[in-house]
């Protein structure tokens, strides 16, 4: 065999081979926490993954931390945008609440009600309106920080208050200060409101930016609250008894915010802001302010309305303009500030995406070598296992000459690392073992040649057994005598049956072959004549179906055996019923014992082996008779399966289309054998003899019915006391005697001829020549033997014919020549053991 190193091929020197010469360690239950129990894409994978992980795991807390300070810049510089809407709404309730100031001075000296009102409603209408302004603004503000959220509800039941008050303006039933309170209490919660944004501690700039437009905005309403009282008074023609302290308090409240707003803001912001404290507009209404001081002890002047509400109405409006600008610079650089710093996380993200991928890159450049020769190395082991090895085995166990050369491909990782070394040693292990079935090839073929040897040797003995009974029987004329040898010749037959199952069991045909269809009820009596107790098999019915002749054999063979089983594992008070018929296109048999049965699991296990039949082995020799059923019937392609019936087994075998012969078969019978002729004359003489009437013989005349004997597959009738029933052979079913007559036994019964049945005349060839049709070319088709009187017309003799003195030497000299041969066959030196191929047989029984 090829199945050596070749160094042509890539084979492994012996110097490096010496370095795979380690000891196998033994199997042990692997540990998911030893390192060394790991499989290696685990291994690969936890190089890769555990650093990833690492470096994933630090660089989600750096990106989380500058994903958080964005989100909350971004949240931040949401809310400095969202103060123009504040401030917007701010101006808007300190004009409504100074106009309704001065509408209640008015009211408190008997004012027109209606009047006030129609005047104040533009200015309620406007804050609503900024109201809902800063709502809409407000509502991608929903998730923001709860601060914020909570100063945004305060504010709205403020300003819900304020709408509260407003009709109690025109009655004047309220007093000032519980009317205005309302609204100084919204502009609070709003002032309150437009300071709640907050970037972090660590940005102080942008608190500044803050604090700066939160200080002017107080600047802006302690200007409107002065504005109010003054406004007021004017409208009313005097002063309260409280009005100086409360402008005194004010104008203390405005110069102390305007310091902390010059203190906050930037010198550009500052500049601004002078510059407007200089403009006319603005000194007009600082002018007239000046105006309502007390200078000593005289009282404060009370100013023109009109023209004061006209002065600090422009002074208010450069104060909202300054106001804009620092809330716009805020606006600004809230903005700058959360842009800069979505810049550096996405810089940061897009840097760990980066030096993550680099990382992976170069950890799957270094591992790709690995996994590249692992994948070599696991598709290697996977052919070698599931196709080059199983190939090599199924041509050594099929091969029908000598052994074949096999080779061994070479390793397909040539690397010079561990991986490349496991892969010679895959080659050395898969060189191995192909030696190793090689060798189990060869004591195979020599197994199974002692067995066909030996089957061989016990069947050419058991022939000559049942021919020195088939003289013994015809020669013995004693009923009890003759029943004697009828078992020992049902002996020597079960005996050739067990030579036939060794030859299967060593993957040999059977000698017994039939080259004509043969019915499918001749078939199951043959199979109950092989078994020892056939006279408790009955056939039920059987359909007509005909078996073609190649394998009529194997299939009596296989019923054997299945009967067998039946009648061993049963009450002999019971039957073992067979029936037959055909479905479709197949023939379906069972057989129902009424026996001890098998549990579910012996049963599972049976059908397993009669599905898929296993090699031989100590376990089919215990099991023989299973393990032959199965080989059979996986050589005929019938499908035997064993089920669980009410008291016993149910064996039921479908017979495939390809088993089945025409139903308008030629079937021609050859001459009945010596044998049965023999058996059946004496047998009649036997009869005769015991029945010790002197008129029986006269009773037995022609007319006379034959005796009905038992035989397997039909119940007995009316038996004489006299007559014993009588076992057959399978080729004296299957090969009976002429057609039946009227006058006698048929082919299913031993009975010989009646005494006074007439000799047959001479055989006359027929008037018609006999064919089985005509073929492609239109030309009659022969059928062999069909034209000789003995096939034609067989005659029966009439009485068991005369045992003829054999010279003795001439018999000494034929068993010499036969033994010399035999010597010679077993002393030839065969190197090649013949195996049948797995092809069928056709119907004149030779191989395809």
């Amino acid at each position: 065999m090829a199945a050596g190193p070749d160094p042509a091929t890539g084979g492994v020197s012996n110097h490096r081979r010496r370095r795979f010469d380690v000891r196998v360690v033994p199997h042990r239950r692997r540990s998911p926490f030893r390192l060394r129990d790991w499989r290696m894409s685990t291994k690969l994978a936890t190089v890769l993954v555990v650093p990833s992980l690492a470096f994933l795991v630090l660089a989600g807390v750096q990106t989380s931390a500058l994903v958080g300070r964005t989100t909350a810049l971004a949240d931040f510089s949401r809310q400095v945008d969202i103060g123009r809407q504040i401030t917007a709404v701010v101006d808007q309730l300190q004009q409504e609440r100074d106009r309704s100031a001065g509408e209640l001075g008015e009211l408190r000296r008997g004012g027109d009600r209606q009047g006030a009102a129609s005047a104040l409603r533009p200015l309620q209408v406007a804050s609503d309106r900024a109201m809902a302004d800063l709502s809409r603004a407000a509502r991608p503000l929903a998730d923001a920080d709860a601060s914020w959220r909570v100063a945004f509800s305060e504010a709205q039941e403020a300003y819900d208050q304020v709408i509260d008050i407003r009709p109690a303006i025109p009655p004047a039933v309220l007093s000032n200060d519980t009317i205005l309170s309302n609204y100084h209490r919204a502009v609070g919660a709003l002032l309150d409101l437009l300071a709640e944004p907050t970037p972090g501690q660590d940005r102080a700039a942008l608190s500044d930016s803050v604090l700066r437009y939160v200080q002017l905005a107080r600047v802006k309403e302690l200007s409107s609250r002065v504005r109010a009282q003054l406004y007021a008074a004017a409208r009313a023609g005097r002063y309260g008894t409280e009005d100086r302290v409360i402008l005194s308090d004010l104008r203390a409240q405005q110069l102390t915010a305007l310091g902390a707003f010059r203190v906050a803001a930037t010198t550009d912001q500052i500049r601004r802001y002078d510059e407007t404290s200089v403009n006319p507009l603005f000194l007009v209404a600082t002018q007239l302010e000046e105006r309502s001081l007390p200078v000593g002890n005289a009282a404060p002047e009370v100013l023109p309305s009109e023209q004061w509400w006209s002065a600090s109405q422009q002074r208010q409006e450069l104060l909202r303009q300054v106001e804009a600008g620092v809330l716009d610079d805020a606006v600004r650089q809230a903005d700058d500030a959360s842009s800069g710093q979505l810049r550096t996380t996405l810089l940061v993200v897009g840097g760990v995406v980066a030096v993550l991928l680099v990382a992976l890159l170069i950890s799957l450049l270094v591992g790709r070598s690995v996994a590249r020769s692992m994948r070599l190395l696991r598709s290697q082991a996977l052919r070698i296992a599931q196709i080059e090895l199983p190939d090599a085995l199924d041509r050594l166990r099929t091969v029908t000459g000598g052994v074949p050369g096999i080779e061994v491909a070479p390793a397909v990782v040539r690397s010079l690392d561990e991986i490349g070394e496991l892969a010679e040693a895959f080659v050395a292990v898969h060189r191995s073992a192909v030696t190793v079935a090689v060798e189990q090839a060869l004591m195979r073929r020599n197994v199974n040649a002692m067995f066909v040897n030996l089957a061989r040797r016990s069947q050419v003995l058991v022939e000559r057994q049942l021919e020195l009974l088939d003289d013994l029987e015809r020669e013995e004329s004693d009923p009890d005598q003759l029943d004697n040898l009828f078992k020992l010749d049902h002996l020597a037959a079960r005996m050739r049956r067990n030579d036939e199952s060794l030859l299967v069991l060593a993957g040999t045909d059977s000698t017994r072959r039939w080259n004509r269809p043969v019915g499918l009820g001749t078939v199951l009596l043959a199979a109950a004549a092989e078994i020892e107790q056939y006279q408790r098999v009955r056939l039920d019915s059987v359909g007509e179906v005909n078996v073609v002749g190649h394998a009529v054999g194997e299939l009596v063979h296989m019923l054997a055996e299945l009967l067998e089983n039946a009648t061993a594992f049963s009450r002999p008070d019971t039957v073992v019923l067979v029936t037959a018929r055909a479905e479709a296109s197949a023939a379906l048999i069972e057989i129902v014992d009424d026996g001890l049965g098998m549990s579910p699991a012996a049963l599972a296990e049976a059908n397993a082996v009669l599905a898929s039949p296993p090699a031989a082995d100590v376990a089919a020799v215990e099991r023989m008779g299973l393990f032959v059923v199965s080989h059979l019937a996986s050589r005929l392609g019938v499908r035997v399966q064993l089920d669980a019936g009410q008291s016993g087994l149910v064996a039921r075998l479908v017979l495939p289309a390809a088993l089945l012969a025409p139903a308008g078969a030629v079937e021609l019978d050859p001459p009945a054998p010596a044998r049965m002729l023999a058996a059946s004359a004496a047998r009649g003489a036997a009869a005769q003899r015991t029945s010790g009437a002197p008129g029986a013989a006269g009773a037995r005349g022609p007319a006379a019915a034959p005796l009905d004997l038992p035989v397997a597959g039909r119940p007995p009738a009316a038996v004489p006391r006299q007559t014993r029933p009588v076992p057959v052979r399978a080729e004296d079913v299957l090969a009976p005697a002429a057609a039946g007559s009227d006058d006698g036994g048929g082919w299913w019964s031993r009975q010989g001829p009646t005494p006074g049945a007439a000799a047959p005349g001479p055989a006359v060839p027929p008037a018609t020549p006999v064919t089985a049709g005509t073929n492609e070319r239109g030309l009659p088709v022969r059928v062999p033997m069909a034209q000789l009187s003995a096939v034609t017309r067989p005659a029966q003799p009439e009485s068991a014919p005369t045992r003829a003195e054999l010279d003795p030497e001439a018999v000494g000299g034929m068993l010499s020549r036969l033994y010399s041969g035999v010597r010679r066959a077993e002393a030839e030196d065969t190197t090649e053991i013949p195996v049948p191929p797995s092809w069928g047989h056709d119907e004149g029984g030779r191989r395809q």
